[in-house]
């Protein structure tokens, strides 16, 4: 039985950091969870739209962790133009984030048709950028789309993307379904998919009426859950680790319309070690949560942190903290409920960035 394994730190390329006392408090977390690398969604109030915005985040998240290297997107909206995109692309900034509708968090703003935005596509194309794809149909009773076969019905519209633009590397992110799995699988190596921490344990029984298991796109049917493990029990390359960690304080994770979102920042490598183990894929761990994103998006760590290493152990009575408050002085905004509060996951890190 394995008991300790040592890999190097990890790359998480769907992270959420949020704003204000949130981002304070979950920022410092990232190197905690043993992750060096974090590829940072747009979502915020306002959405980050252009080079400056996207910029002054990222001082912001480097004053608060100096250790981890960030990577920005932009929110894929009307204002976005090529002009942008190259200027974005010449400042550093790695990816266009799409939002359709109304999906998801801050989503208000985003996507309902994207022909309109072929000519952002093809300087995204131009300039090495990726697009990255929340891959979900709005909900819509007269065509039969609910949150269980949302990313089902988009697939072919990421078919239809890839066709059009086959040097441009999209992202179907956070994915949920065998159809997205089988889709990914089919398409070329410029289609990659990133998956979470949460969808490679829960399926719908675990989020129906458990506000705190509850993200979208909904984790799905116990065989798309499967598939998700095979995939990465196979070494796919094209399949790595983005978390889409996503905090909310609990008084909105348990109001009556639940807030969408899954925090697991402060602890993602032992979550991960304590599946892997129960999926027996130990062995494939390194490569998915250090490897295969980085060599899909061609991106690594800043200089004095490639190497870095992470160890594990496993060990009995590693409990999961029952909440992480947002503020150490205003008790007002709340605490946050990580994934699998108050449960032994039997490992821990024992050495983290060496």
């Amino acid at each position: 039985m394995t008991t300790s394994i040592t890999i190097p730190s990890a790359c998480d390329f769907h992270l959420h950091l949020r704003q204000g006392e949130m981002m304070r408090m979950v920022t410092p977390k990232v190197e905690e969870g043993g992750v060096s690398l974090a590829y940072i969604m747009p979502n915020l109030t306002p959405p980050i739209k252009n080079t400056e915005q996207a910029l002054a985040y990222k001082a912001e998240l480097e004053a608060l962790a100096p250790n981890v290297t960030f990577y920005m997107t932009l929110f894929l909206s009307p204002e976005l133009t090529p002009e942008e995109v190259h200027k974005a692309a010449k400042a550093g900034v790695a990816g266009v984030k799409s939002y359709p509708r109304g999906v998801t968090t801050n989503s208000d703003n985003g996507i309902e048709n994207y022909e309109i935005y072929y000519p952002v596509f093809q300087a995204m194309q131009d300039n090495g950028m990726v697009l990255n794809l929340h891959g979900e149909c709005p909900s819509d009773s007269h065509k039969d789309i609910c949150v269980m076969n949302a990313e089902e019905k988009f697939l072919p519209e990421l078919k239809k993307l890839h066709e059009a633009f086959p040097k441009l590397k999209i992202v179907l992110e956070h994915a949920t379904s065998a159809a997205a799995v089988n889709m990914v699988k089919s398409l070329g190596d410029t289609v990659g998919c990133s998956i979470t921490v949460h969808h490679l344990q829960l399926v719908v029984d675990d989020w129906a009426g458990q506000a705190h298991h509850f993200c979208k796109p909904v984790a799905k049917y116990p065989h798309d859950r499967d598939a998700l493990r095979d995939v990465v029990k196979s070494g796919h390359p094209r399949f790595f680790l983005g978390t889409d960690s996503a905090p909310h304080p609990s008084f909105a994770k348990e109001a009556a319309k639940s807030s969408a979102g899954v925090f697991t920042t402060p602890l993602v490598l032992p979550y991960l070690a304590k599946i892997f183990e129960e999926i027996d894929a130990l062995d494939k761990l390194e490569n998915f949560a250090c490897h295969f994103g980085k060599q899909f998006y061609g991106l690594s760590q800043k200089e004095g942190f490639k190497d870095n290493k992470v160890t594990l152990v496993k060990e009995a009575n590693v409990v999961v903290p029952q909440t992480y408050e947002v503020s150490a002085t205003d008790s007002a905004l709340g605490a946050v409920v990580p994934f699998y509060a108050n449960r032994d996951i039997g490992w821990k890190i024992a050495s983290n960035f060496v």
